[in-house]
């Protein structure tokens, strides 16, 4: 009988501790808040022109050591960028909390705290930094202290190299093909993956208010070890070549254009602009000119900053091209080849994606001549067309761009000369290039690719919503567990009695 009992210890003690469970599984349980399967960060794209405000997600279980991040809202915030408001004591921290508010709901609350937020300052403060030194740190410091003032983890405020810049914006698009139909692709998400190093990458083309870039990867050799930068994403090794040209983006050239014309017409009160439409005149002051450390060698001796001029419109596209190339200078090499201003640059490869002020000149050009401008010949052909038109009939082609309206000859004519002449593209690169504003639900820019950088840096972990159990229900649990143990230590002691018996029996039988 007792032997019976013992070989019945094991499975009762079992479904006991089974129906315990079961049982406490059922008790209503209380919630506990664990970080949800998102992590965040914010990054402040802060331009020359503006500000931008861009909210990153991405699961917490990250791949091959980089989060997989997406896009989960944008901010703009109105007026200039922070470089505009030097002299002005708190505006430029003011300027952000409109959009730090809405970061604010955007964000689940549970996780304000742990949201890095970054601010990235670009040519515009490269600018000021060199201009003003002191204005430009006393600008990070009031921004700085009004993100801290917000309930997020912030990292610090940073004026970005223009090979960062550059570099950055390259990492948001080498997933992405300069194929017609690749943003029905899916390019990037939760589920797939921003990079697939078996594949060619995307180079980048960017055109800011203050600079613009070119980054692409190239087997060639870079002749100057300042334009290669390297990065490591999703466990692979990339080197790229990148280059920044300051007072080369959009803002800065119209008024490094300006002032080249004011001083090839000797610094006349009245003067003549090649790339203005014909019917337009506008009424100018010098301190708006010669502000910018972009235009210090047109500057004339001595001037009144607060003297006017007036500048009357010509529509001259051979004109403006010669006066916009005459701001590039492609004379003199140190290199076995350069683009221009004595820089190496090796010969463009692969696709490339065009964005910023690239986007919407290209968009624009479109809009007003009917033409898809995918070739060359079709840039020059839409620039000239663009140029011989009146302010009048272009209002009545794009009425919602009136404030651009005067500037897109000029701007057209710029892009000409740089891509063609300056980086390059012929026949059949430039058809390779894709002007893109977003690629899926995401501004492209160099935004998106600090924040997939940085990403590098957060710990990967892997986390999952549940429900857990009480306290008194976790300790019934482990009471049963050692009860079970006990009862099993029992079983064994007892089999161990009944084989000695047995042998004991045996031994007396013989």
């Amino acid at each position: 009988m007792a032997q019976r009992s013992a070989h019945l210890v094991v499975p009762i003690a079992l479904l006991l501790f089974g129906l315990v469970a079961i049982l406490l599984l059922t008790i209503p349980s209380e919630d506990v808040q664990e970080p949800p399967g998102f992590m965040y960060g914010i990054v402040l794209d802060a331009g020359s022109s503006h500000t931008a405000l861009y909210i990153y997600k991405w699961p917490a279980d990250k791949q091959n050591g980089t989060g997989v991040v997406t896009q989960h809202s944008e901010c703009h915030v109105k007026g200039g960028g922070i470089s505009s408001y030097a002299g002005q004591q708190g505006a430029a921290g003011q300027s952000l909390e409109v959009c730090l508010d809405q970061a604010v709901k955007d964000i689940p609350k549970d996780r304000h705290r742990l949201t890095p937020v970054y601010l990235g300052a670009t040519a515009g403060m490269r600018l000021l930094h060199i201009s003003s030194p002191d204005q430009s740190v006393q600008i990070l410091q009031e921004v700085g202290h009004k993100i801290h003032s917000y309930p997020f983890n912030y990292q610090g405020a940073a004026i970005l190299s223009g090979q960062e810049e550059g570099a950055y914006g390259w990492v948001t698009v080498p997933e992405l093909t300069a194929q017609e139909h690749f943003n029905q692709q899916k390019s990037y998400g939760f589920e797939g993956h921003w990079f697939s190093p078996s594949r060619p990458t995307v180079g980048a083309l960017d055109f800011g208010g203050a600079s613009t870039q070119i980054t692409f990867a190239t087997e060639e050799k870079i002749e100057d070890k300042h334009d290669v930068m390297k990065l490591r994403l999703y466990g692979h090794e990339y080197s790229l070549y990148t280059h920044s040209f300051l007072c080369y983006g959009q803002d800065q050239f119209l008024k490094r254009l300006m002032a080249h014309i004011i001083k090839s017409q000797g610094y006349s009160d009245s003067v003549t602009h090649p790339c203005f439409p014909a019917d337009v005149s506008r009424v100018l002051k010098f301190n708006g000119i010669f502000d910018s450390p972009c235009t210090a060698k047109y500057k004339p001796s001595s001037y009144d900053p607060q003297a006017s001029l007036t500048v009357h419109g010509s529509g001259n596209y051979q004109h403006c091209l010669g006066n916009v190339s005459e701001l590039f200078s492609f004379s003199g090499c140190k290199f076995s080849q350069c683009s221009f201003d004595d820089v190496f640059q090796p010969n463009v490869t692969g696709g490339f994606m065009a964005f910023s002020a690239f986007y919407y000149i290209h968009s624009f050009l479109q809009r007003v001549t009917g033409v898809t401008v995918r070739t060359p010949t079709e840039l020059d052909e839409t620039a000239k067309e663009v140029c011989s038109m009146s302010f009048n009939e272009m209002m009545l082609r794009a009425p919602d761009l009136k404030s651009r309206l005067l500037n897109y000859c000029a701007a057209s004519v710029f892009m000409e000369i740089l891509l063609l002449r300056g980086y390059g593209f012929d026949d059949a690169s430039f058809q390779r290039i894709s002007f893109r504003k977003k690629a899926g639900d995401a501004s492209v820019g160099w935004a998106l690719g600090y924040m997939l950088s940085l990403s590098n840096m957060l710990p990967a972990e892997r986390m999952e919503l549940r429900k857990a159990l009480t306290p008194g229900a976790w300790g019934t649990l482990i009471f049963l567990f050692v009860l079970l143990l006990a009862a099993v230590l029992v079983f064994i002691l007892f089999r161990v009695c009944d084989v000695r018996k047995k042998k004991g029996s045996s031994e007396s039988n013989i």
